[in-house]
C-alpha cells in the first residue's frame, strides 16, 4: 500500500511518532534496528531512574529506509523529537533544511573536543547540529589459535603482514589468509582501502590535502594504498568475487581464515562465536618506527527535531547523552562502538578495548571520503566500491583506479582542476 508515492510502513512509523509527541512522550528516530533491546532494557531505565517525569521511547527504521522515511516525517511534522544522526552530508542537508536544532553551547555538549564534532557541524564550523554519540574504528581481527599453531605474531608493518598471510598460505592446511570478498563491493573501500589507506597519505593531513587541491588521487600515497590492496588480491578465498559480507565472517568465525580485515562493530557478532578466539592488530605501517594512524570513524550523533513538542525534555536527554555514565553505557553495551566524548572510559571487551587503545598511539582519521568528496558526480563512493573491488579481483591496476577516481573527482570539483 502506498499514498502519494510515501510507503505505507513509513506512515504508520510516522504516525506512532506524533501520537507519542501528544502524549509528552520523547521519542528517538534511528536506523540501528539491532540496539532496540539496548535502549529499551539498558539506556533508556538508566535515564528515566533519574528523569521519572519524562518518558522515552525507541523508534528504529531499516537501515536502508531510514533516511528516505525520516525525510518524509520531518516534512510531514510527525517525525520524532530526537534524531539519530549519520555523519556529515546527509544530517548537515537535515539542518540546512531547517530540520534539526543549533546545539552550541547547550549542556552536555561541553564534553566534546572539536575534532569529535567536525561531522555534525557546518563547513565553516560556525553551528553544531548533532551530539556525537560513538565512532568505529578499523584494523584485522586475527584467529589466535591459528596464528599460534603456525607460530606467528601479529604484523606491524608492510612487509611483516604480507610474511603472514603467505605464511597461513603456504602452512595452514587449507585455512584461507584473508577473510574478503568483494561481491557486496562496499568492504573492499570502507573494510580494506579506508582502512589501510591512512598510514600511506597521513591520515587528516592528506585527508585535507585533497578538498583544498593541493594533494591529488593520483599522487604516490593513494596510489600505494591500491599497490598494498592489489597484493592482498592473492590471499583471498577462490571464488573471493561470489563471496558476501555475510560469508566472508562465517569464513572468520569457522575458523577456516587467519586474518579478517574489521570495522569495529564485527566485535559483537564474533564474540557470539563459541570457541572463536580474536585478537586485533592495526593496520601495517610502511616501515618500523613509521607514525601510524588510524580510521576512527564518527558514525552516529543524536539532534533534536526542531519541531519537537517537547524541546525542555528533549535537551535534558541530550544533556545525559552527554554524561559520563551514557558514554560508559553505550561503549561497554555495544562492543566495537567508542564513545566520542572526552570522559574517560574503561572498555571491557579485551579485543574492543585492544582497538581503542591505538587511539593512544595512532592519530585518528575519518575515511578520507566522507567529508565534502561526496557531493558531486561520478559519486567517490559508488566509485571507490568499484574500483576497490576490481583492484582485488586483479581487474584493475593500481594506476589506473586512481587515474578514474581523480578524472571523476577533477570533472565537478573546482580546487581539483587546477
Amino acid at each position: 500500500m502506498r499514498l502519494r508515492g510515501i510507503p505505507a510502513y513509513f506512515l504508520l512509523v510516522g504516525m506512532l511518532c506524533a501520537q507519542a509527541a501528544r502524549a509528552g512522550t520523547l521519542v528517538i528516530e534511528s536506523w540501528r534496528v539491532d540496539d532496540k533491546t539496548l535502549w529499551e532494557k539498558v539506556l533508556l531505565p538508566a535515564f528515566e531512574k533519574n528523569h521519572p517525569g519524562i518518558d522515552v521511547r525507541f523508534a528504529s527504521t531499516a537501515p536502508t529506509e531510514y533516511d528516505a522515511g525520516l525525510a518524509a516525517r520531518l516534512a510531514g511534522g510527525t517525525a520524532g523529537d530526537l534524531i539519530a544522526c549519520r555523519p556529515f552530508d546527509v544530517s548537515l542537508s537535515l539542518y540546512k533544511k531547517g530540520h534539526l536544532e543549533k546545539l552550541d553551547g547547550k549542556p552536555g555538549m561541553q564534553n566534546f573536543a572539536p575534532t569529535s564534532l567536525v561531522a555534525w557541524q557546518t563547513d565553516d564550523g560556525n553551528d553544531t547540529f548533532c551530539m556525537p554519540v560513538a565512532s568505529v574504528i578499523h584494523g584485522f581481527l586475527y584467529n589466535k589459535k591459528i596464528f599460534k599453531k603456525l607460530d606467528l605474531q601479529p604484523p606491524k608493518t608492510v612487509d611483516e603482514f604480507f610474511a603472514v598471510l603467505e605464511a597461513v598460505k603456504k602452512g595452514g592446511g587449507g585455512v584461507v589468509p584473508l577473510a574478503l570478498g568483494t561481491a557486496e563491493r562496499w568492504e573492499s573501500s570502507q573494510m580494506v582501502y579506508t582502512n589501510i589507506g591512512p598510514n600511506f597519505w597521513r591520515g587528516e593531513e592528506g585527508r585535507k590535502a585533497l578538498i583544498a587541491g593541493k594533494a591529488k588521487l593520483t599522487d604516490a600515497p593513494f596510489v600505494e594504498a591500491f599497490q598494498f590492496e592489489a597484493r592482498m588480491g592473492a590471499y583471498l578465498d577462490k571464488g573471493a568475487g561470489a563471496q558476501s559480507y555475510g560469508d566472508s565472517q562465517n569464513l572468520f568465525a569457522l575458523g577456516r581464515a587467519a586474518v579478517y580485515p574489521a570495522g569495529s562493530w564485527d566485535i559483537s557478532h564474533f564474540g557470539q562465536t563459541p570457541g572463536l578466539e580474536a585478537g586485533a592488530f592495526p593496520p601495517p605501517v610502511r616501515k618500523a618506527g613509521d607514525p601510524c594512524f588510524i580510521s576512527d570513524h564518527m558514525d552516529i550523533g543524536i539532534g533534536i527535531n526542531k519541531k519537537s513538542r517537547n524541546k525542555d525534555d528533549a535537551l535534558k536527554f541530550l544533556a545525559w547523552v552527554g554524561s559520563q555514565e551514557f558514554a560508559d553505557l553505550y561503549t561497554n553495551s555495544i562492543n566495537g562502538f567508542f564513545s566520542l566524548s572526552n570522559h574517560l572510559i574503561a572498555v571491557r571487551d579485551p579485543v574492543a578495548k585492544q582497538m581503542a587503545e591505538w587511539r593512544k598511539s595512532c592519530a585518528s582519521t575519518i575515511r578520507f571520503n566522507a567529508q565534502v568528496l561526496n557531493r558531486g558526480q561520478p559519486s567517490m563512493e559508488s566509485e571507490l566500491w568499484a574500483v576497490n573491488a576490481q583492484v582485488l579481483n586483479g581487474k584493475l591496476a593500481p594506476r589506473d583506479a586512481a587515474a578514474r577516481l581523480q578524472n571523476g573527482f577533477a570533472k565537478w570539483y573546482k580546487p581539483q582542476q587546477k
